[in-house]
């Protein structure tokens, strides 16, 4: 089969058949087929998407690419839990160590911080010392030992992925829903899970603006999960303002901690809260879903999450006092003031503007080579629907260097909206597909 007349059915919206999927995969990872042939199979998929048994074999081809993580001689239910990206999006470090605390084996295979979405990998490595370089036995040891371990993409999984999300960063086809749901659960499958909870962010400082997209990769998610025998279930979640007040990655651990004992921001304990009770539940530790929520909530109050992170962050080479000495964390240097000039209702936080001025003092990455400062970012002050007054501060920016401090700080100003009248309030968790 040839390479050209591939990209032209698929950019005229037929569907290829499984072989050729997988001779598109395995010509691009072994050379053959050269990138800018890939490029425009890219766009044809980002303009006719892909059927549903398409994304399937997609995935497979993916998954066979390299080595797929065999846990069998990991006692008990393998379970993570992904989210598809926002800002102020620490879940991962909450729900985890609740959900390793109950019983659950929780192999968490973690990204880093691309555009103005954050990396649980860069929150991690804020810690001084924490290493997300496990080798394949320091990982499998470590969840035998504590039923938790983070670890980032290794080249020899699922390295088809590596090199087409290279490739679809430089080719602006990044949003395709086919390619996340693909990109995602390849990933997950290689590395031998029984199950999976999905939060996919929708609204402004998400990658899914409007919540039909959103539900779309859910069940396209859900769809390739089932297929494989996986039990998976996916949040919706709104994600129009930063989940909780810290933005930033040292900034976002002191965040985590506090939440895990129990002092947290209000919408990220229950997002949170339920995300490990989903895990708990697909890891059978509960019968039921709300037994779970009681099993999640204890975990919480009893501060046995907390001391799982601890565990874990000690494990893995970090300083464990950073939970309750938050001067051990990297701190910034300077601190700015971002006022009101008028009284009234808070309306709306830009998600997006908050994450992508994070990103220009450093918090975040426009390419995968960019070095992140793990001391700076923003912590709001306020939330949506809280009353202000006239001169009252909306948020703090902490950075290192004043270098784009001016235009961060209008970026940020830009992203509050003040009203008269109290809006309407938004459910945080908006949909659940299973």
């Amino acid at each position: 089969m040839r390479t050209v007349d591939l990209i032209q059915r698929k950019r005229d919206g037929e569907e290829l058949a499984t072989e050729e999927i997988s001779f598109l995969v395995n010509g691009f990872t072994s050379g053959e087929i050269p990138e800018y042939q890939i490029a425009a199979w890219l766009m044809s998929v980002f303009h006719s998407s892909m059927s549903d048994r398409e994304v399937s074999a997609l995935t497979d081809s993916m998954v066979a690419s390299g080595q797929k993580l065999d846990l069998s001689d990991v006692p008990g239910v393998k379970v993570d839990k992904h989210s598809t990206g926002g800002v102020g999006d620490k879940t991962s470090l909450i729900a985890a160590p609740i959900a390793a605390a109950a019983g659950v084996v929780v192999p968490m295979i973690s990204g880093r911080a691309l555009g103005f979405t954050g990396g649980t990998l860069d929150k991690l490595e804020a810690i001084p010392g924490f290493r997300t370089e496990l080798s394949i036995d320091e990982f499998k040891a470590q969840l035998a030992k504590l039923g938790l371990a983070f670890i980032g993409q290794t080249a020899e999984i699922a390295p088809a992925d590596g090199k087409l999300y290279a490739l679809r960063d430089a080719t602006a086809t990044v949003e395709s829903i086919p390619l996340i749901a693909s990109s995602i659960m390849s990933k997950k499958i290689a590395v031998g899970l029984d199950a999976l909870v999905l939060d996919v962010k929708v609204g402004a400082g998400a990658f899914m603006k409007k919540q039909v997209e959103a539900r779309r990769l859910a069940q396209m998610m859900v769809g390739i999960g089932r297929r494989l025998d996986k039990r998976v279930q996916a949040l919706i979640t709104d994600m129009n303002q930063p989940l909780g007040y810290a933005v930033g990655n040292a900034l976002e651990v002191m965040e985590v901690s506090q939440t895990l004992q129990n002092a947290g921001p209000v919408d990220l304990t229950r997002l949170s809260l339920e995300l490990a009770a989903r895990m708990i539940f697909l890891g059978k530790v509960t019968k039921t879903l709300e037994e779970a929520r009681e099993v999640a909530q204890a975990k919480l109050l009893d501060g046995s999450g907390y001391r799982k992170l601890k565990e874990v962050i000690a494990a893995q080479g970090g300083n464990p006092q950073v939970l309750d000495r938050f001067e051990l964390l990297p701190n910034a240097t300077g601190a700015r003031e971002i006022v009101t000039a008028r009284g009234g209702y808070v309306s709306a936080i830009d998600a997006e503007l908050i994450g992508r001025a994070s990103a220009m003092i450093g918090a975040g990455r426009d390419r995968k080579e960019d070095s992140i400062d793990p001391a700076v970012g923003v912590i709001l002050e306020t939330k949506v629907g809280q009353k202000i007054d006239a001169g009252a501060i909306l948020c703090r920016i902490y950075y290192t260097d004043e270098a784009n401090v001016e235009e961060a700080a209008e970026m940020v100003e830009d992203a509050f909206r003040i009203a008269q009248n109290t809006p309407d309030e938004r459910e945080l968790i908006l949909e659940v597909v299973s």
